[in-house]
């Protein structure tokens, strides 16, 4: 970990921009697909529910990462 704090933290909350970016994409598909399809409609809901869990659980997973590592870069400094 020889980089510089503020790009580090730069990379990570780009890092979870893209996936939380990229989760409302695919809940848009879905909810185009609700739309469309009626068949469908529970296996999508489904779905989109585990879509929305596991996002959460990366989200979580991403701030406690930051967390730790800039946990890391203030013991460094002191």
């Amino acid at each position: 970990m020889n980089h510089h704090p503020v790009k580090f933290i730069n990379k990570k909350v780009n890092g979870i921009i893209i996936s939380l970016v990229s989760v409302g994409v695919f809940l848009i598909i879905l909810a185009i697909m609700i739309i469309i399809t009626t068949f469908l409609l529970r296996y999508l809901v489904g779905l989109m529910i585990i879509v929305v869990a596991f996002a959460f659980f990366y989200l979580a997973h991403k701030i406690w990462s930051i967390k730790k590592d800039l946990n890391y870069f203030v013991n460094k400094w002191k």
